[in-house]
C-alpha cells in the first residue's frame, strides 16, 4: 500500500516521486509520501534503504534527481540557500548521538539555535532554555558539561535543543538506539508528551519496533527506494507485506494476530 500525495490540506510534508542516486547507487527511485500535520509518522526500513536520505530531502540538504519535495505546500527543490534557511527553521532535529558540542555547557548547547538564528534577548533566551530543559525533565542542568551526562541525558539535552526554537516539525533519528530498555521507555514517553504539549508534527526514523508502536500514529516502510507500505499501527499488525511482517513477528508486535 502506498499513499498518493495530492497537495491536500493538512499535509505538512510531501515527497512526490523523489529519486536520488550517488553514482551508480540508486538510493531513492520513486519515493512518494505525505506527512499529515500533527501526526507521529514512523519511517522504517533496513540499513541503507534511504531513510536518512529521505530526511535530508525534507530539510533541503539534498536536491532530488527527479521528483518534488513540498513543505507546507511550497516546492523547495530549487530554493536558494536563504530560502532553505527559512524552511529549516520549521524543523527541530534530534540526532542519533544527541549531537552535542562537547566544549559547551548544557545551557549553551540548548541556546545554540536561538543564538545562531535569532535576536532573542538574553533574558528571554534563558527563560526559553530553562523551559525546554524542564520539558525534557532536566531542570537546573544548564551548568553541566556533556561529559557529565549519561547517554539518555545527552539525548534529552539534544531534544531540548531541537524544541527550544519552537519548531513545527521534530525529526528523530534513531532516538532509542544504544539505550537500555528503561531509558528508551523514557525517551518514548518524552516523544509522546512533547507531541501533545507542543502540537507538532513528528517523524521518527527507527529500527526499534516496540518504540515505533509506542509513539507512532502511522508507519511508512521504505524498501528498494520506494515507500512500499504506509498505514496505521492497527493496519500494520494485520499487514501482509512480507518484510514488514517479518519485522513485526520477530518483535512479537503482531503476536495478537494470526501468523
Amino acid at each position: 500500500m502506498s499513499e498518493a500525495s495530492n497537495g491536500r490540506a493538512g499535509h505538512v510534508i510531501e515527497l512526490r516521486g523523489v529519486a536520488k542516486s550517488y553514482g551508480k547507487n540508486e538510493v531513492l527511485r520513486d519515493a512518494t509520501l505525505a506527512v499529515r500535520r500533527g501526526e507521529v509518522l514512523v519511517i522504517m526500513g533496513g540499513s541503507g534503504t534511504g531513510k536518512s536520505v529521505t530526511i535530508r530531502h525534507m530539510l533541503g540538504l539534498e536536491r532530488p534527481d527527479a521528483g518534488e519535495v513540498y513543505i507546507d505546500g511550497e516546492e523547495i527543490s530549487h530554493y536558494r540557500e536563504y530560502q532553505l534557511h527559512e524552511i529549516r527553521m520549521k524543523f527541530g532535529m534530534l540526532f542519533q548521538s544527541g549531537g552535542l558540542f562537547d566544549s559547551m555547557t548544557v545551557f549553551e548547547n540548548v541556546a545554540f539555535p536561538l543564538r545562531e538564528h535569532s535576536d532573542t534577548p538574553e533574558e528571554e533566551l534563558a527563560r526559553r532554555v530553562e523551559e525546554a530543559l524542564e520539558m525534557v525533565q532536566l531542570p537546573d542542568s544548564g551548568h553541566l558539561m556533556p561529559v557529565d551526562l549519561s547517554g539518555g541525558m545527552r539525548k534529552r539535552v539534544g531534544l531540548a535543543r531541537a524544541i527550544v526554537h519552537r519548531p513545527e516539525v521534530i525529526l528523530y533519528d534513531e532516538p532509542t538506539t544504544g539505550l537500555d530498555p528503561i531509558t528508551a521507555d523514557k525517551i518514548n514517553e518524552l516523544i509522546v508528551n512533547l507531541q501533545r504539549q507542543l502540537e507538532v508534527t513528528s517523524i521518527v526514523v527507527t529500527h526499534d519496533i516496540q518504540s515505533a508502536f509506542y509513539v507512532g500514529d502511522r508507519i511508512a516502510f521504505l524498501r528498494n527506494g520506494i515507500f512500499e507500505w504506509v498505514g496505521t499501527m492497527d493496519e500494520a499488525r494485520g499487514a501482509t507485506h512480507p518484510l514488514l511482517r517479518q519485522f513485526l513477528v520477530t518483535s512479537n508486535v503482531a503476536s495478537a494476530q494470526p501468523l
